[in-house]
């Protein structure tokens, strides 16, 4: 894999090799992601703005294939907007700046800066219609259009393979372990059905107006057909309890469906933060993800 562009030169070659021409001095980086690092520029003669992200491993430029299927499949489908590639290969991915700003960005430090108030009922509607539409999406559809799609009891199985995997190669401490099993082990906290999923509808992938309803979804490298608890879990994570509940209420009211023990489902996704995160250390190969991950699983 190429050397990860470092200088707005670079960035700027790197465009102009796949047909986008730069206007000098605009490029600016986001350094916050950990599977792509990301850049803002204008387009030379139009000005307009586009988003370019860059990936930093070889397993991330791998799998661009499967996110541009995915966001083909939901562009036509959704009420808010996604990320149209106009460029899309290992070395790069490119599409012009949508509408919104994100909820959530980090300062200079690495601290969080919240742009929208988490308990706003705007945001707790919005939220919810959009997951609604998401989870309204027909999965055999996705699925044939290439979309990753697993059955309820798939999904149960996947998290006691990646538990195992995860107790093999880490040193995992005993009360991690144990609820781990014991979530794996209470069918109340697994999916009855499977819907299309985002998978991490985090704010910072939510891109806001000036009331916090959303109008752009961003990053759809984890999407697929799964459990519908995933769309949830940060709403859980973040918002204050009522906040949730009235997503949780709307929801339901759009979608005719009820999830039963949603809010315990969310906490115990929330709570696999360090097994995710070490399945991730493992797929990049890198020794300082590593170290962290090992660090999260022996708090």
């Amino acid at each position: 894999m190429a050397p990860e562009p470092a200088t707005e030169q670079d960035v700027r070659g790197l465009a102009r090799r796949h047909g986008l021409d730069l206007e000098p001095g605009t490029v600016r980086f986001e350094e916050a992601g950990l599977d792509y690092r990301v850049a803002f520029a204008a387009a030379s003669g139009t000005g307009e703005q586009w988003v370019l992200r860059i990936p930093r491993r070889p397993d991330v430029a791998a799998k661009v294939a499967d996110e541009l299927r995915i966001l083909d499949f939901v562009r036509p489908r959704l009420p808010v907007a996604v990320p149209d590639w106009r460029i899309a290969g290992p070395e790069l991915v490119a599409y012009p700046l949508l509408p919104g700003r994100p909820g959530l960005t980090l300062d200079a430090a690495g601290q969080p800066v919240w742009h929208y108030d988490t308990a706003s009922p705007e945001h707790a509607r919005s939220l919810a219609e959009v997951v609604a539409s998401l989870h309204r999406l027909d999965p055999a559809a996705a699925a044939a259009a290439g979309v990753s799609a697993e059955t309820p009891e798939q999904v149960r199985r996947r998290w006691a393979a990646d538990l195992e995997r995860v107790l093999g190669e880490f040193d995992v401490a005993a009360e991690l372990a144990a609820r781990w099993r014991a979530w794996l082990d209470d069918d109340g906290l697994w999916p009855r059905r499977t819907v299309l999923t985002h998978g991490e509808l985090y704010p910072a992938h939510l891109l806001l107006d000036d009331s916090s309803r959303i109008l752009s979804v961003l990053d759809w490298t984890t999407a697929g057909v799964g459990d519908p608890a995933l769309d949830l879990m940060y709403q859980h994570l973040i918002a204050p309890p009522e906040s949730f509940a009235a997503t949780v209420r709307a929801y339901e009211e759009l979608t005719g469906r009820h999830e039963p023990r949603l809010a315990d489902r969310c906490e115990a996704l929330v709570a696999a933060g360090p097994l995710n995160y070490a399945l991730f250390a493992l797929a990049s190969g890198e020794p300082g993800h590593r170290e962290a991950a090992a660090a999260q699983l022996r708090p």
